[in-house]
């Protein structure tokens, strides 16, 4: 009988603990403007990442896990394995695209201007920022980008091509490692082309030589002048 009340005593406690509200963290910017945030992100030359990859297509699914090594400029190296194999060998130079096999046209425009757009949401020349209830609005001749003002991450982003036709991308999931917080759930469409990315890592390079790791590794922390730069970490 005691072994049955015991039972249904650390039932009862198991079943507490487990609804109770998991409190989630948020970033904090410490009492910086958003425009303060993007001017803290001119000097990101360069982003790595690692993801998994759903690429759809008429209906047919491809997956496999990737790493992307992609520079302000557009240069990139893209490594997509597939059951631990290398699926695909995608690299870019001075506007030069070289890839191990055959990219249809839509999917070739994803993963090149789109992933450039997703990972670089911030880097516009003469843009322009206006709010919008709980969204800042980031644009220039070619891009829209709607952040969400509580985290200072990107939601949406639409990319303006000379055709009249968009890159539409979506983001969620905000994720933290060490000191950056990003988007860990990215869909990337393009003409009835998708991309589906869950990101498990990221890292920032920087131009004066400032590295910060998503895993919270810092290199080279000081300039010159002696002082840290931060990265940011989404919203107030």
């Amino acid at each position: 009988m005691w072994k049955n009340v015991l039972k249904l005593f650390l039932a009862s406690i198991f079943l507490l603990v487990s609804c109770a509200p998991v409190k989630v963290q948020m970033p904090s910017y410490e009492g910086k403007t958003f425009r303060q945030v993007l001017s803290g992100m001119k000097n990101v030359s360069g982003v790595e990442t690692r993801f998994s990859i759903v690429s759809l297509r008429d209906g047919r699914e491809r997956k496999g896990d990737a790493a992307l090594d992609l520079a302000q400029n557009g240069d990139m190296s893209l490594r997509v394995y597939s059951l631990g194999f290398l699926a695909m060998d995608l690299s870019s130079r001075n506007g030069n695209v070289k890839s191990s096999r055959p990219i249809a046209p839509g999917r070739y425009l994803l993963l090149t201007r789109g992933l450039r757009a997703c990972f670089f949401w911030w880097d516009m020349k003469d843009n322009t920022l206006a709010a919008l209830g709980g969204r800042y609005i980031l644009s220039d001749a070619w891009r829209t980008v709607w952040v969400d003002k509580s985290t200072f991450l990107p939601v949406r982003q639409k990319v303006h091509l000379a055709d009249g036709r968009e890159i539409d991308i979506r983001y969620d999931r905000p994720r933290r490692n060490g000191d950056v917080w990003f988007q860990s759930r990215i869909r990337i469409e393009y003409n009835g082309y998708s991309l589906t990315l869950s990101v498990s890592h990221m890292s920032f390079q920087r131009s004066s030589h400032h590295r910060l790791s998503s895993e919270g590794e810092e290199e080279k922390r000081n300039d010159r002048q002696g002082t840290a730069v931060s990265p940011p970490a989404p919203g107030q």
